[in-house]
């Protein structure tokens, strides 16, 4: 941890505020006509996701911290804990639910995740953007449903639920977008 003041705060930087990590997304200087300039920011909390807007005042102290990133490979789950391999030095690593959140629906085994450490405490992980997953089921196509845009519910081997084209069927491979949840093409 190194300490800097409000003034230097930019986006991208990530800062340790009453023992939570945050990375700032924005900052802007403040200057009001009869009041004390401040330093306005928009903070994401790297455990909860949460975004908040703080505000320092001038020349404050704020305590910058360093993380480092780390690629893991998804092995299995293990309790209610997730098993990772960390590539770099073939440790194996358990990540809590709580850190894995929704992502779960994109996990499988061999998947690749960029995993933010800050010591040896994960922070986060991030999935590729975009995932090749097979589809193990689809809703069922009704008579009359034959519109060219229409699309249907399937489930993916993760068990992550995405809206496909009225083509896609079981067993096929389908392209996803993990940020968004969304269906790109089959493969």
């Amino acid at each position: 941890m190194t300490t800097t003041t409000s003034n230097q705060i930019s986006p991208g930087m990530t800062l340790s505020i009453d023992g939570k990590i945050y990375r700032v997304e924005s900052s802007v200087k403040v200057t009001v006509a009869k009041g004390v300039p401040f330093i306005k920011t928009k903070l994401k909390n790297l455990m909860s996701e949460e975004v908040i807007e703080k505000s320092f005042k001038l020349n404050q102290s704020v305590q910058e911290v360093s993380l480092s990133e780390r690629k893991l490979e998804f092995l299995y789950l293990e309790g209610k804990d997730y098993l990772f391999l960390d590539v770099g030095n073939l440790e194996q690593i358990l990540v809590g639910a709580e850190i894995i959140g929704d992502k779960v629906n994109y996990l499988k085994e061999g998947t690749e995740v960029k995993a933010i450490f800050y010591g040896e405490t994960i922070f986060s992980i991030e999935l590729p953007q975009f995932l090749e997953l097979m589809v193990v089921k689809t809703d069922a196509i009704e008579g009359g449903a034959h519109v060219s845009n229409a699309n249907k519910l399937a489930i993916l081997e993760t068990g992550a639920k995405v809206e496909v084209p009225m083509f896609v069927e079981s067993g096929d491979i389908v392209k996803v977008d993990t940020q968004s949840c969304e269906y790109i093409q089959r493969v």
